[in-house]
């Protein structure tokens, strides 16, 4: 069981360590009002509009969750000229982050998910988006900021959203790379899975893990043989399976799995909890934490940011003050 005293050490440690993140950033936008009738034109629900926010989201927000713990740390993704590339950069300035790592593609459109709140209730969501994989170009040029940046970090993630930064070329030329140096941890999308190896961790929720093993089964031994499959068929160190409400289940190289419970106590939102999930495990991970600590930390982590609504971080003192 981790201590406040080995919460503390880790992110201690965290603070000269440095993070290198790979995939789809993109602006999480939140527009936020009322209901108090429905729509004449159709039976739908008119939003009065009170305020609207704009966060990092996707790989920035991985990046931002790792900054918030402590570490230092660089994000490689791919922004379009508009206003929402700009907001990118900016949000990346004004959390002390290079930004120099976003590289531009005229041709697609830097992604915005907008989501219409109304008395805590995600309304609907609207995308703006290209899913298209980035040009062969943009590839040689994303392998090159990562070799750069890897040179001098302690821990690697991969953050898929399927939008197009993250391919099977760039996953080829960059985890064999990169696993050789230190800790590689993704959070994967189905599309890619079998070019996610060689991999440290690999971190599906359980939706993602039961397709992927090509399964059905929501139980415990479900969960246990899904990321069995998983495991033989990457050839990873170890999976990582988010389940909601009922926590994380660990398998390492012992076959023997640890099932984590929820941290959480309300569940306001879990816009971008995957984000810290991630982010925390590799925060332990690059301070030479455990596989079980990493995965326990992570849990704390995700259990305060679903208690914030919007696309939120967990703090250094906010993670330690859960723990006894």
């Amino acid at each position: 069981m981790l201590t406040k005293i080995r919460v503390t050490e880790i992110l201690n440690a965290l603070r000269d360590r440095n993070v290198v993140v790979l995939g789809d950033v993109m602006l999480d936008e939140f527009v936020w009002g009322d209901v108090t009738r429905i729509c004449p034109e159709a039976p739908v629900p008119v939003v009065d509009v009170r305020r609207e926010s704009v966060h990092l989201g996707g790989a920035a927000n991985v990046l931002a969750n790792l900054l918030a713990l402590g570490a230092h740390g660089t994000v490689v993704g791919v922004i379009g000229t508009d206003e929402a590339g700009k907001r990118l950069r900016n949000g990346l300035r004004e959390l002390g982050a290079r930004d120099d790592d976003l590289l531009i593609d005229e041709a697609r459109p830097s992604t915005i998910k907008t989501r219409i709140i109304a008395h805590s209730q995600l309304v609907v969501r609207a995308d703006r988006e290209s899913r298209a994989p980035v040009n062969s170009k943009l590839e040689d040029e994303i392998v090159s900021r990562l070799k750069e940046a890897l040179s001098d970090a302690h821990a690697f993630v991969v953050s898929d959203y399927d939008k197009g930064v993250v391919t099977p070329r760039v996953l080829g030329e960059i985890l064999p790379f990169a696993y050789e140096r230190l800790p590689v941890l993704i959070d994967p999308k189905l599309r890619n899975f079998n070019h996610y190896h060689p991999a440290t961790l690999v971190t599906p929720n359980h939706h993602e893990a039961l397709r992927m093993s090509d399964s059905e089964d929501l139980s415990d031994d479900g969960s246990h043989h899904a990321a069995k499959v998983i495991r033989e068929k990457l050839g990873c160190d170890a999976v990582l399976i988010t389940r909601g409400d009922r926590g994380m289940m660990l398998l390492e190289a012992d076959g023997q799995p640890v099932y984590v419970q929820t941290a959480a106590r309300e569940v306001y939102d879990v816009t971008g909890a995957g984000d810290t999930v991630i982010a925390a495990l590799a925060a332990a991970l690059a301070t030479g934490a455990t596989m079980v600590e990493a995965a326990t930390l992570a849990n704390h982590a995700a259990g305060i940011v679903v208690g914030k609504v919007g696309t939120a971080t967990a703090t250094a003192d906010e993670l330690i003050a859960t723990f006894r």
